[in-house]
């Protein structure tokens, strides 16, 4: 079967990318042939692509005026057309708008992608109404977690099929050995805005930092916050304990060397970050945010936090500071949990729902 990945610039280095990057390559692996086309940009791909992946480009500009187009819908059909394309994965939920009437009339399977929870629509009217179609006229929804596929089966009304996969770890679980001489950090990883919640962090920290001589927080990412964090760090008088890498190239490094890792989100779709974290054994302390912490480390002794209890927040990682052993248990648990998300067991998910179009295809042949 011939598979189409539709985002909106693969170029860019998101989760988003990330993700669907290692699911095309693992499908190409096992002989489908995969295009992975962006709507803007994507003519060189931030995460790498296997090399039998062809690459496809809308538009070469990059511009917001673009989602706003009739042309793109003509774009995508035409893609569709000429790909000869079997199924068609939109990569983000809000690209429904243009891809349901696009495919009008078309044989191609399509298959929505939602990355984020649906009860944030990150303050767009056009996002709950791209959901609404996707689930009214794609094949089937793709949900992260299953607390978002309940959201989705709830709110909505169409003949979609609604399953929750979840993302795959984009590191192998890591040898034991990279468990000891960890250093005095406690690690936060994403884009500086404001749905991370690293400002509750900085507030946490102020409550932490007097306490834990030696630690530091070191916040990996960059974002249009970045000045105003590094001005509240200031303004808390914790900027000695603070440290702002900007956006790096070996993400893998700062966790190996991290002895806790901390999601301070104010909502997550998944919450990638975790699995990274813990394919690297680190001690997690997290809100318990939508949708993704409370799925993701149950079982891994993980600490959960009432969303937006700053205070809480801080104990939790005193705690967890103060008792070596405590870490290196949760440690151990962190791994086993992340070995169900490795890329080969979430294939797993997505192969069968590009079997059962294949099944359905033989039948009306």
């Amino acid at each position: 079967m011939k598979i189409i990945f539709l985002g909106g610039n693969f170029n860019l280095s998101g989760g988003t990318e990330r993700v669907a990057s290692i699911i095309a390559n693992e499908l190409t692996k096992i002989g489908y042939e995969v295009t992975v086309a962006s709507v803007q940009g994507g003519d060189h791909p931030f995460y790498p692509l296997d090399s039998r992946i062809k690459i496809r480009s809308l538009f070469s500009k990059v511009g917001r005026n673009i989602f706003r187009t009739p042309l793109l819908i003509h774009r995508i059909r035409k893609l569709l057309l000429e790909e000869k394309a079997d199924v068609l994965v939109s990569v983000e939920s809000m690209l429904a708008l243009f891809t349901v009437p696009a495919t009008i009339g078309l044989t191609a399977k399509h298959i929505c992608w939602e990355h984020f929870s649906f009860n944030n629509d990150l303050g767009r009217r056009g996002r709950r109404i791209a959901r609404q179609l996707a689930a009214r006229y794609c094949d089937v929804v793709v949900t992260l977690t299953a607390r978002d596929r309940l959201c989705w089966k709830s709110k909505t009304s169409g003949t979609a099929q609604i399953i929750a996969i979840s993302n795959p770890s984009p590191f192998p679980v890591q040898p034991i050995t990279s468990r000891i001489n960890k250093e005095k950090v406690v690690l936060a990883v994403g884009r500086l805005v404001s749905i991370k919640g690293f400002d509750m962090l900085l507030q946490a920290w102020s409550l932490v930092a007097p306490s834990a001589e030696g630690w530091v927080l070191r916040i990996v990412g960059d974002g249009p916050e970045g000045k105003s964090l590094a001005a509240q760090a200031k303004s808390l008088g914790i900027s000695d304990a603070v440290e702002f890498t900007g956006l790096v190239s070996n993400v893998e490094a700062h966790y190996r060397e991290a002895s806790i890792f901390c999601l301070s989100s104010r909502y997550e779709g998944f919450g990638m970050v975790l699995l990274e974290a813990m394919s690297f054994g680190l001690p997690v302390v997290s809100f318990d945010c939508e949708m993704g912490p409370a799925e993701v480390l149950e079982g891994t002794g993980g600490k959960l936090v009432a969303q937006g209890n700053v205070e809480e927040l801080a104990e939790e990682l005193l705690s967890l500071m103060g008792s070596p052993e405590e870490r290196m248990a949760i440690s151990a648990l962190s791994q086993g949990k992340a070995k169900l998300y490795q890329p080969n067991l979430i294939l797993g998910e997505w192969v069968r729902i590009i079997e059962t179009f294949e099944k359905e295809a033989s039948r009306t042949e």
